[in-house]
């Protein structure tokens, strides 16, 4: 087990030190090829505006860098087992039962989220914004489904655990469950990446959470996976802190919900993921909350959302929305934490 924990801090380390020295050459191709973040100006929207008019510019699809060292230190290391193995297939964490899936959701999600951004940039879509909600939520569903007929048809999955209480087979219902909880994932990355180091750090934190988990499982290349997205989250974030080098875009947002969702239904830990990524849920409240308001009476009932915009035009600065939200964030991984090992002491 000291082994394996060496293991995993050496493989974040790593993806940690990748990313580090690879952000600044991302930042500097981004620039030079002009891909800015292009901030929507609507009349319909006119406090976001007004707040971040001053960010229009900044080069956006940052979150290649994410999924980019995550992909490459996946490849690299499983090359050198292949070819050399001894220290280097203590190294690999690619395996078929264990991060197969989370490794090509990543990808699948990365790439579309790549396109979305691109659309943005050359301002093709709705408002000049790359694609539309529903366009989003077909590309969500066609990942989840895959990744349901994985789990159902060939992991042979359909067990839900309770915390406390045990597992419970529940059949076919496994296959909506799953699709539910990737797109809701997802969408909720997508609406929290919305300040300076936000997303990030909350993903920071969720990956951190998951990787303990898997750890605690035996699935150690799992952990050490998420140990990877951490690494390489840890070294986007000292470039995209306020003020923001960079931005993540659609390409990081969409990766990182989509697997973590992905891990959460790898760890059965379900019910305990709207711990692990609390403002997420927070986020989507928001926006549903907003929306029905809007449909039922006629107004807002935040100034602007998601909410942490809302905070933003009661006075707030940036950078305290964001670190409130991130002190939120790891008070409530770490009850999430406390449930699951109670839970598994208990059972």
């Amino acid at each position: 087990m000291v082994f394996q924990v060496i293991r995993i801090l050496t493989i974040s380390a790593a993806s940690f030190t990748v990313s580090l020295i690879f952000t600044p050459f991302l930042i500097g191709f981004l620039k030079k090829i002009n891909v800015g973040k292009q901030i929507r100006t609507s009349e319909k929207t006119p406090i976001f505006s007004s707040l971040h008019k001053n960010k229009e510019g900044t080069p956006t699809m940052g979150g290649v860098i994410i999924w980019g060292t995550v992909l490459f230190l996946a490849v690299f290391f499983f090359l050198m087992s292949v070819f050399f193995d001894g220290f280097w297939g203590k190294l690999n964490f690619v395996n078929r039962s264990e991060t197969y899936l989370p490794l090509a959701a990543m990808l699948i999600a990365a790439v579309f989220g790549l396109f979305d951004d691109i659309l943005g940039v050359l301002k093709i879509g709705v408002n000049g914004g790359g694609f539309k909600i529903r366009h989003k939520f077909i590309l969500y569903s066609l990942v989840a489904l895959i990744g349901a007929w994985w789990f159902y048809f060939r992991l042979n999955w359909d067990i839900l655990r309770i915390p406390f209480i045990g597992d419970y087979n529940i059949g076919f219902w496994y296959i909506p469950i799953f699709i539910f909880i990737i797109i809701a994932s997802a969408f909720s990355a997508n609406e929290t990446d919305g300040l300076d180091g936000l997303l990030g750090g909350i993903s920071l934190f969720a990956f951190f959470s998951l990787s303990a988990v898997a750890f605690s499982l035996g699935r150690y290349d799992l952990s050490a996976f998420s140990g990877a997205v951490a690494g390489a989250l840890l070294a986007f974030l000292w470039f995209n802190i306020y003020p923001a080098k960079f931005f993540m875009g659609d390409t990081g947002s969409m990766a990182l919900g989509i697997t973590i969702g992905v891990i959460s239904m790898l760890t059965n830990t379900v019910l305990l993921l709207p711990f692990f990524v609390f403002i997420f849920v927070l986020e989507s409240l928001s926006v549903i909350i907003q929306v029905t308001s809007k449909k039922i009476r006629g107004k807002k009932f935040f100034l602007s959302s998601p909410i942490h915009h809302h905070f933003e035009a009661l006075g707030w600065h940036e950078t305290t929305v964001t670190m409130r939200f991130w002190i939120i964030a790891v008070i409530f991984n770490a009850f999430g934490l406390i449930l699951f090992f109670l839970s598994r002491i208990v059972l």
